[in-house]
């Protein structure tokens, strides 16, 4: 079963030419600003030409200030005639929701543990760390392993420092890992929210902020520019860029259901959604793929 990013957006953006076919919308929380929303809109617009953001109705085009964003439906505008503004063909992965279960992940694990010590999202610590009891608190990859061979295709390797030897990629590294209490770490798996490395490594939640997450600020603890530890900018641009993506483009990409207890015929769920052969193969390598003969 998945479920709509659709609903219950207040935010709908449109080609000014087209004012009834919208091209995305946006569930809106308020961290975001008028700059937040042209940012997000240029990652999401493919357009020939300058354009500017109109609030329909308005009396001058949108700005990027800090101010919170209004709802409504906003017309972008091309600067000159025949210009044309389309949504970007660009789309988001599909991931399940991953965790640490391997003896390939162990190191990654650890190191993400002891560089972090609390969710990194809610700032709850984990009081119990000093026993090594770590029940609520799970290490999330930033990028997943099941995309590794994109990973490498991105050139992100190059980004990571800390790795196993010369045939290591990186994507375990701890600077590819934060952090998180287990709900926190299913709504990031999801692309329920995003951190934006350039917006003072704020949080962003593109749906119902049910956690409280929306507006706080990565903890520090995980992106210490003094410790070569730290998590890496250009992978949290990335997965908010991905957040983006799945929430905001068209009528959003579905959310899939990560709950398959004992019972469950979890392939026929899968196989009766949309995306059936992405997330089939996604869900196959965060039970089985990480399975490694590193000791």
């Amino acid at each position: 079963m998945s479920v709509s990013r659709s609903v219950d957006r207040s935010v709908h953006f449109f080609d000014a030419s087209r004012p009834n076919e919208p091209l995305g919308g946006l569930f809106l929380n308020p961290s975001v600003t008028r700059r937040k929303f042209i940012y997000m809109l240029e990652i999401l617009i493919d357009a020939n030409c300058h354009y500017s953001v109109w609030l329909r109705g308005s009396e001058a085009p949108l700005m990027p200030t800090d101010e919170p964003l209004q709802p409504g439906y906003y017309d972008i505008v091309s600067d000159v005639p025949g210009g044309t503004i389309s949504v970007t063909d660009a789309r988001c992965i599909t991931r399940a929701y991953t965790r640490t279960n391997s003896r390939r992940d162990r190191p990654f694990r650890g190191q993400v543990r002891e560089r972090d010590g609390k969710c990194v999202i809610t700032g709850n610590v984990n009081l119990a760390a000093h026993r090594n009891y770590w029940s609520g608190f799970e290490a999330a990859h930033i990028f997943p392993l099941s995309e590794e061979k994109f990973f490498k295709r991105l050139n992100f390797p190059q980004l990571i420092t800390i790795k196993s030897g010369e045939t290591d990629t990186g994507i375990n590294s701890c600077q590819n890992g934060l952090l998180m209490q287990s709900n926190i770490h299913q709504q990031f798996d999801s692309f329920g929210f995003g951190i934006d490395p350039d917006d003072g490594y704020k949080i962003t939640c593109f749906m119902e902020d049910t956690f409280g997450l929306d507006g706080r600020t990565l903890d520090t603890v995980a992106r210490n520019p003094e410790d070569e530890r730290s998590v890496r900018d250009e992978l949290l641009r990335w997965h908010f860029r991905q957040a983006v993506l799945a929430n905001m483009k068209g009528n959003g990409e579905p959310v899939f259901e990560f709950d398959f207890p004992d019972g469950t015929d979890m392939v026929g769920e899968i196989l009766s959604g949309p995306r059936a052969g992405e997330k089939m193969e996604a869900e196959l390598f965060s039970r089985l793929g990480s399975v490694s003969a590193v000791p």
